[in-house]
């Protein structure tokens, strides 16, 4: 297999409050380099990707606070981690045909960035969250 993954894109922390969770972070200097929101069964979330030399750290906000918190586990608020990805319909094919658990049908578009991504989730061993996303 000739998966081809570039660098650790991102790494996502579901949060209750997004202006505290991007001041904390200011505080520790990163910057806001990008901010949108995400339609969840219906109701409207927020995230904002904050950035510090070549770390990136995504905050989100569901749109209920409580869907955050039930997601909270004792030892820690890691969601998933991010690679970032030049071509996803390759990478898609190449780890379905591998016979990984993919998460989506097919990779999913946000309207995050300036273009937009588009993205797609898989399973490891402990159910862990890999995410490969592709930047457009």
């Amino acid at each position: 297999m000739n998966l081809k993954i570039n660098h650790l894109q991102h790494i996502g922390i579901p949060i209750t409050d997004i202006e505290t969770s991007r001041d904390f972070y200011e505080r520790l200097g990163f910057q806001m380099v990008m901010q949108s929101t995400f339609m969840h069964d219906g109701a409207q979330g927020k995230v904002s990707m904050m950035k510090h030399k070549e770390i990136i750290i995504e905050l989100y906000q569901m749109p209920e606070p409580e869907l955050t918190r039930v997601k909270q586990r004792k030892d820690g608020r890691i969601d998933h981690i991010t690679f970032d990805v030049d071509d996803i319909d390759e990478t898609f094919l190449l780890l379905k045909n591998e016979g990984f658990t993919i998460v989506e049908d097919k990779p999913v578009f946000l309207n995050f960035w300036e273009n937009g991504c588009r993205y797609f989730n898989m399973l490891g061993p402990d159910g862990e969250r890999l995410e490969f996303c592709q930047i457009l």
